[in-house]
């Protein structure tokens, strides 16, 4: 077991937490970066990427990842292979954090960038045909399937906004729902209904996504109707599974303010939380866009902040000493 001490502590190596790394470096505040279950965050799972600003070619996911982990190691940011089980925040500055390895941190600024998952159905073939048919986010992978056939499984929010957004992209946008009707805004449904590009089906429950993973990918649905059990099958070239996304904010269970979904609370337009010299960065305090290049504004935004609130107790103190 061991300590490791740093100016700016970032939780969580998707790319808000490797952003503030690099501005973090560079600023010298020497950041510490815990990489966490899921190194390099939801990117690592993802395969082509084509929105990230930079790149005229599609990318890989993984490829993009690794390229900002070595970005921020070159500008000297250390990487540390742990897991944080518990952090203390009400006592800092500074701030601690334990790992799963028993070594503890601690840091003069707290960046938390432990991000987000989606929320799965769990039914068979989802992971199998999850990049090859199966998507969890239409902004991200709603491109790849122009004039194709589309399926949105949900009922909220979240649901009926990706089935808009597909209409940009199909003109045979499917949305599923296992009740007989949306939980979504009173808005949101009626330009739902007013779009011909859109169909309902009511009540219906995903038993199975099937296709080959090997070869063409997702080919058709298998649906269980919710109320006679009646087994049916709709032919789809992609499914986007929108039942919500779950923010990684355990840690911070009454310790930092969330909303009633488990997201981080900030001061809005910054990443500040309500603990001076704690931040939060990226999809776990961004319920709305969800996008690698919005999460990096925002781990740019958390390393800047710190850096300006040392810089705010260094002059306190210094004119403490000064008036002794």
């Amino acid at each position: 077991m061991a300590t490791h001490r740093t100016r700016m502590l970032i939780i969580g190596s998707g790319p808000a937490g490797l952003s503030a790394a690099i501005y973090g470096a560079r600023a010298m505040m020497e950041p510490i970066v815990v990489q966490g279950l899921q190194p390099g965050g939801q990117l690592t799972i993802t395969t082509d990427v084509e929105n990230y600003p930079g790149f005229k070619d599609v990318i890989q996911g993984p490829w993009l990842m690794q390229e900002m982990q070595a970005q921020a190691e070159h500008v000297g940011t250390r990487m540390m292979w742990d897991t944080i089980v518990s952090v203390e925040v009400d006592k800092g500055p500074p701030f601690r954090a334990i790992g799963d390895s028993g070594d503890e941190y601690i840091g003069d600024t707290l960046v938390i960038a432990t991000g987000a998952q989606a929320k799965w159905l769990g039914a068979p073939g989802e992971q199998e045909l999850g990049g090859k048919g199966v998507s969890a986010c239409a902004t991200c992978d709603g491109f790849f399937y122009r004039g194709k056939k589309v399926a949105v499984i949900g009922g909220g929010n979240t649901a009926v906004e990706e089935a808009l957004y597909l209409t940009n992209h199909s003109d045979d946008v499917t949305l599923i729902h296992r009740r007989d009707e949306l939980r979504a805004e009173k808005i949101l449904q009626e330009r739902l209904f007013k779009s011909d590009k859109i169909s309902t089906l009511w009540n219906k429950a995903v038993e199975s996504f099937e296709g080959d993973p090997a070869s063409g990918g997702l080919t058709h649905l298998v649906l269980k109707d919710t109320v006679t059990g009646e087994i049916s099958k709709l032919e789809v070239d992609g499914a986007f599974v929108a039942i919500g996304h779950a923010p990684a904010t355990e840690l911070f269970k009454g310790k930092l303010e969330m909303d009633e979904s488990g997201y981080l609370i900030v001061e809005p337009g910054t990443p500040k939380t309500a603990i001076p010299g704690v931040f939060a960065c990226g999809d776990v305090m961004d319920h709305t866009y969800r996008q690698a290049v919005t999460a990096a504004g925002t781990g740019c935004m958390a390393a800047l902040d710190a850096e300006r609130f040392l810089a705010t107790l260094e002059f306190a103190k210094q004119e403490a000493e000064a008036a002794e």
